[in-house]
């Protein structure tokens, strides 16, 4: 009975704010999608890389694939954010989940660690947006006195995808193929139909006011970012034979 009014109550007071309890739990499986994309991006790789760096003939390299998703979401995190406040939540969230889509795609068609590497950075572009947008969307459509409640939720998807991604990326990496397709092959194509559905849910129930914020968006800064990083990466990488 508790329960009953406090869901009750939940409901009325984000009615008064714009959206109903049930539109935003409408929203946010759509959000939860798009941010276990990402996070199980984190984790799902790791188990796997020994048969992929295999399988592509790289192992000196498994490295790049590894971290050049972290970086490229590192750095894209801030600007999504800011760009999003400029020109609106919804079109930057729907563009966060095509990037990581494609780059899932690419990832599932690479030939080389050198390809891999570079398909995982254009993944982890789109990470960036599907992790910080997420919880700017929950911020804008739920009152701030409601908006624990919510958000926990999404710590659930971090917790889950933590335990998930290593269980099924070594899944896939035992199978020497499914369908046809080599079996690590699918930790990328699986993301493609989940992609797909939040982009549905999205597109379709996510229709928030934008009130233009002005903000500077700190471009040098990002470049400084890559800048030290990437050299950073390489002597982590090579140090061992530079000696």
């Amino acid at each position: 009975m508790t329960s009953t009014s406090s869901t009750e109550s939940l409901s009325a007071q984000n009615a008064r704010d714009g959206f109903t309890h049930r539109q935003i739990m409408t929203i946010l499986s759509g959000l939860m999608l798009g941010m276990f994309l990402a996070a199980l991006d984190q984790t799902v790789v790791s188990t796997a890389m020994r048969t992929i760096s295999d399988d592509l003939k790289g192992f000196d390299l498994q490295a790049w694939a590894t971290t050049a998703f972290l970086i490229t979401a590192t750095i894209s995190t801030p600007l999504y954010g800011k760009l999003s406040d400029l020109y609106g939540r919804r079109p930057f969230y729907l563009g966060a989940i095509s990037i990581f889509v494609i780059g899932s795609m690419l990832c599932g068609m690479a030939q080389s660690m050198y390809e891999l590497a570079a398909f995982r950075a254009l993944q982890g572009i789109g990470a960036g947006g599907l992790i910080s947008l997420a919880l700017a969307i929950i911020g804008d459509i739920v009152a701030p006195r409601e908006r624990a409640r919510y958000q926990s939720m999404f710590f659930a998807v971090f917790g889950t995808s933590s335990v998930a991604g290593p269980l099924i990326g070594g899944f896939f990496a035992g199978a020497d193929s499914i369908f046809g397709i080599s079996g690590w092959r699918w930790i990328f194509d699986i993301n493609v139909p989940v992609g797909a559905a939040a982009m549905v849910v999205i597109s379709r129930v996510l229709h928030i006011p934008h009130t233009r914020r002005e903000h500077r968006i700190d471009w040098p800064g990002a470049l400084a970012l890559v800048v030290c990083l990437v050299p950073l990466l390489i002597v982590a990488e090579q140090g061992r034979l530079w000696g």
